[in-house]
């Protein structure tokens, strides 16, 4: 018996969402993607802290059945002609099977904002799980570069939505 993927939906996020993303925490190394605590991103009005970008630019990814409400959110970024996408699982969610659907979920919302952009994401090279999922969900890698990131500088693949799902 085969496992079924997850149907996710796409969203806007509520605050009462963000408020919950800020307190997800992830497992080394993965928790350098975790988020100051609510409070301050709101103060700060940084990320989704800001209601205006908030609004703008993230979505909160759902699903009903089974899994917590909450699973994910995304980042929706515009770019001249492309939208960048930044992802973010429910932590207890994260290396399951989830990586394709959840991925898609958001790229089909990306091609409904804006149907001529190139969708594309940058990921660190060493996140073998995360590039599989965006790997499966149509993305290839396009460029790889050094970046500096609060932990100083670090490899990144750059990725473009390609359409051709790779299978499993």
């Amino acid at each position: 018996m085969t496992q079924t993927s997850p149907v996710f939906r796409v969203m806007p996020m509520t605050e009462e969402q963000a408020a919950e993303i800020s307190t997800w925490e992830y497992e080394p190394p993965y928790n350098i993607y975790g988020w100051l605590p609510w409070d301050q991103m709101k103060a700060l009005e940084i990320e989704f802290g800001d209601p205006v970008l908030r609004a703008q630019q993230y979505v909160s990814v759902v699903r009903e059945q089974e899994l917590p409400a909450l699973c994910g959110f995304a980042q929706l970024f515009p770019i001249e002609g492309v939208t960048r996408l930044g992802f973010g699982m429910r932590p207890s969610l994260c290396g399951n099977g989830y990586g394709q659907a959840f991925v898609s979920s958001v790229v089909h919302e990306a091609q409904k904002r804006n149907p001529s952009h190139v969708i594309d994401l940058e990921v660190l090279t060493w996140n073998t799980r995360a590039i599989r999922a965006y790997e499966k969900a149509g993305f290839v890698i396009d460029d790889t570069y050094e970046r500096l990131t609060p932990e100083g500088t670090q490899l990144f693949h750059c990725m473009i939505y390609k359409k051709h799902v790779i299978s499993s």
